[in-house]
């Protein structure tokens, strides 16, 4: 029997404010984060609206770059880059893990997710090469955007010398990262991980190109935080949104060793491909639910053990309704009765951050034994029939196993489910 790996750190930047107990509070009390986007001038734009992490200047729980990153390194990196610091400062701090022993920093790995990296930095500097020309252009640009220099900065922050990954798989990649993670601690390469998902990306580029893709809300630019509405008849496309989340994971053994405190159990992981389109998953959903079920195989439970389900939904009317369909195969006879929301709801669809903020909601969810609602469900769409969608505001329930699903561009699917620690 394989040993129990356990949550023992959380860290979150979202739309809804900077660290863990702003963002899960504001979550249950109903807010959301969505509000008119003021990173660039949009007024001209068919979308004008976005999920903004939001500054320490206006609001006394919002971001403040400089406790993540002195400005020399602020400089030098992009946003996404500040927000995963800043989350991965918050869970390390929680688990209390800072190796100073060469093993130990070894066997520590760092895996954090994104979908695109830096595009604001691939943005400023062609707009730099327009202007004033190649030889004006920082030698710091490159390892500004790449993808993989979030776990980089990350794990010299920290000194882990041990495995180190990026997936990139587009909104499934900080699933992926935390699955990843699991697998290397599984495989025995690990003992411990830093894993998650970050993304910076509200700019010109990501808004205009999702813009002609058809795939971003602009029915509600008057009314932002009514514009992310999952599973809602009048859904028109997802809020682009930004932040990070990081999870501590680690085996039960080496917790109690130290001392941690179990948060709960990451018990299951799957991952498939539809291999059917660039954008829009199967619409029946085949593999999105094989993913599910391969995660709730690993964890060795039945569909109807799980006690909620927290959607990928990002309020796209083909990407809801074939997750759906994905749902209702693994949960033919249960899913009257298990509890499901998306919190994309009310934070706007993080991209590649979305699976690991979606991760620690459920941890959450268990930990605290509350489920968090879903907004904006005011006619529910015909395929959501015979779900409860928790559009009532947050429940309290006993919660002993979650699921939470995420995909993907290119046909990713991922599914993880985390357990009660007892």
């Amino acid at each position: 029997m394989q040993e129990p790996i356990v949550i023992t750190g959380l860290g979150a930047v979202s739309p809804l404010g900077s660290g863990v107990k702003a963002t899960w509070s504001r979550l249950l009390a109903g807010q959301s984060g969505i509000r008119a986007n003021t990173r660039f001038d949009a007024r001209d734009w068919k979308c004008r609206i976005a999920g903004l992490v939001p500054s320490i200047e206006e609001d006394a729980h919002g971001f403040d770059p400089e406790a993540a990153m002195d400005a020399r390194e602020l400089r030098r990196t992009d946003l996404f880059i500040h927000y995963a610091m800043a989350a991965a400062q918050e869970a390390v701090s929680q688990a209390g893990w800072y190796p100073e022993r060469p093993e130990e920093c070894a066997r520590t790995a760092t895996l954090i997710g994104t979908g695109v990296g830096g595009v604001p930095a691939i943005t400023a500097a062609t707009e730099t090469i327009r202007l004033s020309g190649v030889r004006r252009l920082s030698p710091f640009v490159v390892p500004s955007f790449l993808p993989n220099l979030a776990a980089g900065q990350v794990a010299i922050r920290f000194g882990y010398i041990g495995p180190a990954g990026a997936p990139t798989t587009a909104c499934a990649a900080s699933a992926q990262a935390i699955g990843d993670a699991m697998r290397l601690i599984r495989s025995g390469e690990a003992d411990i991980a830093l894993c998650g998902g970050t993304e910076g990306c509200v700019d010109p580029v990501a808004i205009g190109g999702f813009t002609a893709a058809k795939a971003l809300s602009f029915n509600f630019n008057d009314r932002p935080q009514q514009a992310s509405r999952p599973f809602d008849r009048d859904h028109d496309g997802f809020v682009l949104s930004e932040g990070a989340a990081m999870l501590v994971i680690e085996r039960l053994s080496h917790a109690e060793r130290r001392g941690a405190q179990p948060l709960a159990i990451i018990s299951g992981y799957g991952t498939t491909t539809d291999a059917y389109h660039v954008t829009s998953g199967c619409p029946d959903g085949r593999e999105a639910a094989r993913a599910m079920n391969v995660a709730l195989s690993m964890a060795a439970l039945r569909p109807e053990e799980v006690s909620y389900i927290n959607a990928h939904a990002t309020s796209t009317p083909v990407g809801d309704a074939a997750e759906l369909a994905a749902l209702k195969t693994v949960f033919a006879g249960a899913r009257g009765h298990i509890p499901m929301s998306s919190t994309k709801s009310a934070t706007g669809h993080m991209l590649g951050a979305a699976g690991a903020m979606e991760a620690a909601f459920c941890v959450l969810a268990i930990q605290d034994q509350i489920l968090p609602p879903s907004l904006n469900i005011d006619q529910p769409m015909s395929e959501a029939e015979g779900f409860d969608l928790l559009s009532e505001g947050a429940r309290r329930a006993n919660v002993e196993h979650a699921l939470t699903n995420a995909f993907g561009f290119g046909g990713v699917n991922a599914a993880l489910v985390f357990s009660r620690y007892r």
